[in-house]
């Protein structure tokens, strides 16, 4: 999960949602503020616990190049109405029914997010539909090491107490510990408490099992592809997702001094390397 270092609105910037075969969508879409959208529209898909908030920092920034660009929760997240099914193919349909809907071209998956698209890219979408597929911070499959862990304890957690009773007791003293600015230790709060258990459960589930699909994913050769992270990401460490880039034969680029969220951490370079690959793959 990422935690935005503000909530403002950037210029451009606004609250909608996208009416999909699959229901609506809660997101942000950015437009650029002068001229009009001459490139192809951007999708940009938050992690396990994440939220659209995530990408505040990158969005005006990314229509700055006079492109569409959206971010979502996806369902079960934050504002987006939970759903029966939180299996990978359940979400991945999700993402391409998005794409579809919303004529996206640039798909971008954060962390489990990445996992997510990723299935959708293989198994729902046409890939001759997309331009490009970027992986932000996201591994070849299953988190493993000391994260996992830490996500087994929430998974047991669950299983004992409801999500008001978990962030009361270890969450909030976290980030108040951390220095979390008050306003966004509310909104964290509301995101926390939005998210359909049954989904935080399932999807949990899912990133400690996910296999790894990256030969699947080298074989669409056509396919532009971008493997971007922090230097010092501490979830899939950055060894693995240079090897993943090389498998993939994908551009990479490591973001200096950024953990596992470039995109708050360093939003004018990460915007930067999307803007500039985003480009050379139109």
């Amino acid at each position: 999960m990422s935690t935005p270092t503000s909530l403002a609105l950037p210029d451009g910037v606004r609250r909608t949602e996208i009416e999909t075969s699959r229901g609506l969508f809660a997101a942000l879409e950015a437009l650029p503020l002068h001229g009009v959208c001459e490139r192809e529209t951007a999708l940009l898909v938050p992690g396990f616990t994440g939220s659209k908030e995530d990408f505040l920092a990158l969005l005006d920034q990314l229509a700055t190049a006079r492109r569409r660009v959206l971010a979502i929760d996806m369902r079960g997240q934050y504002q987006t109405a939970g759903h029966a099914s939180y299996t990978p193919a359940s979400l991945g349909a999700d993402i391409a029914a998005i794409v579809q809907a919303s004529q996206v071209r640039h798909l971008l998956g954060h962390s489990y997010g990445g996992l997510v698209t990723r299935d959708a890219v293989l198994d729902h979408l046409d890939p001759a539909l997309i331009s490009s597929f970027t992986l932000m911070s996201s591994g070849p499959g299953a988190l493993t090491g000391a994260r996992a862990d830490e996500l087994r304890a929430l998974l047991a957690a669950l299983r004992d107490y409801d999500v008001a009773a978990i962030w009361t007791a270890f969450l909030e003293p976290q980030y108040e510990a951390a220095g979390v600015p008050r306003e966004i230790l509310s909104f964290l709060r509301e995101r926390t408490l939005g998210n359909d258990p049954a989904g935080l459960v399932a999807m949990a589930g899912n990133l400690l099992a996910a296999p790894d699909r990256t030969a699947a994913l080298a074989s669409l050769s056509d396919l532009p592809k971008l493997v971007i992270y922090g230097q010092n990401d501490n979830t899939w460490l950055p060894p693995v997702q240079e090897e993943m880039a090389h498998a993939l034969k994908a551009q990479r680029v490591c973001i200096p001094g950024a953990m596992h969220s470039p995109n708050v951490e360093a939003p004018a370079t990460t915007a930067s390397a999307l803007t500039a690959f985003w480009g050379q793959s139109e």
